[in-house]
């Protein structure tokens, strides 16, 4: 039989709440989930939660356990003393909808507003080669399970609303690294995007979102200040300002990714732009250099900027994917006539497998 322990979960929705206090069974080796899960069983059927895999690796149970963030899922109730009272309150940067469920939209927002992998020009999907070396640079942040829990604990998102309109993210920042070390990508601005327009000056380097994130992963050591240093070096190096002015070289590229929804922009093109020759942007601020100022392209946004107090730019705003007429995305089938890797079914196998041939079939296939 377990133990009786004592919990504090908060419960309440968007127009606010409290802390309850329950007495809940433990049992050796459960995790605050499993506790969680027993409390919607027993004491609270309503109490809201998301989980999904219960192994660490979907990122859905993400809360604050003792202040901490935590996903549940990984939190052992032998971490804590028995006399201890376990303290279980949603995401609190995020908005609450209810109990532990918070509303985290705002990652995905951001994460359209970061373009995607480029492919080269020429090379056919199933044709990409990389080296090893190049695969193993990248995979830690490609390790990352969307839990927000780097998001949820950095301040410049937490305690600065005025921010977030102008700042991706620790999670976006080794997007952006990932796809800057790829050796198949074919944008070359990753650094220059991450600097103006996700934000990645307002981090200050506090490793907040590297000691929280459940995958080890090594955000700000790894990610975030080997891209600060590759800005500052092809921004503020006095010796490659020089060596830009001798040899006419180094101009930064313009990051083309406002769109014409913003006043003043100047810009209609809503996607990257050429990576040389700021001629080819019409945003483009004078002498093909980066603007600072995020889209606004505004000259006293851009002085603001460059002293390093602008808290007004404008950023691009995540627009709507294209629906069809009954407000479904549109559904498209990719099929290859051969397979992406060595059959284990060997080499007379047709792709894709005929209907006949897979091991489960729809009870009526036959009728169509």
């Amino acid at each position: 039989m377990g133990t009786k322990r004592h919990f504090r979960v908060w419960r309440g929705d968007e127009n606010g709440g409290d802390l309850q206090d329950y007495q809940v069974e433990v049992n050796e080796g459960e995790v605050v989930l499993d506790v969680i899960h027993r409390l919607q069983a027993t004491d609270a059927p309503d109490l809201a939660c998301r989980w999904n895999c219960k192994a660490g690796k979907c990122g859905s149970c993400s809360m604050e356990i003792n202040g901490m963030p935590k996903l549940g899922c990984m939190t052992r109730m032998s971490t804590f003393e028995e006399n201890e009272t376990v303290t279980v309150t949603p995401l609190r940067t995020f908005p609450v909808i209810r109990d532990l469920v918070t509303d985290v939209s705002f990652n995905y927002e951001k994460a359209r507003e970061t373009p995607a992998f480029a492919p080269p020009a020429g090379v056919a999907p199933g044709d990409y080669r990389m080296q090893q070396v190049d695969v193993e640079r990248s995979q830690e942040f490609r390790k990352c399970i969307e839990c927000f829990l780097c998001q949820n604990t950095c301040h410049v998102i937490r305690d600065h609303e005025e921010n977030k309109h102008a700042f991706s993210g620790p999670r976006y920042f080794i997007r952006a690294a990932e796809l800057d070390m790829h050796p198949l990508d074919a944008r070359t601005d990753r650094k220059e995007y991450a600097q103006a327009e996700q934000g990645l000056g307002f981090c200050n380097i506090t490793k907040c979102c590297t000691e929280v994130c459940p995958e080890h992963i090594k955000i700000t050591d790894n990610g975030i200040i080997p891209m600060k240093e590759r800005v500052v070096d092809r921004r503020y190096d006095p010796l490659v300002w020089l060596g830009s002015k001798i040899f006419r070289r180094g101009q930064v590229p313009q990051t083309n990714v406002t769109s014409a929804q913003h006043s003043g922009a100047g810009n209609s093109a809503g996607h990257f732009g050429p990576t040389h020759g700021a001629s080819a942007h019409s945003g483009a601020m004078p002498g093909g250099v980066h603007s600072h100022a995020g889209g606004s392209h505004d000259p006293s946004a851009e002085a603001q900027a460059q002293s390093g107090v602008n808290w007004h730019r404008e950023v691009p705003h995540p627009t709507a994917p294209a629906v069809g007429e009954n407000g479904r995305l549109p559904l498209t089938e990719l099929t290859f006539d051969r397979a992406a890797a060595p059959s284990p079914f060997g080499d007379d196998v047709k792709f894709p497998i005929p209907p006949e041939h897979l091991n489960f079939a729809h009870p009526e296939q036959d009728k169509h």
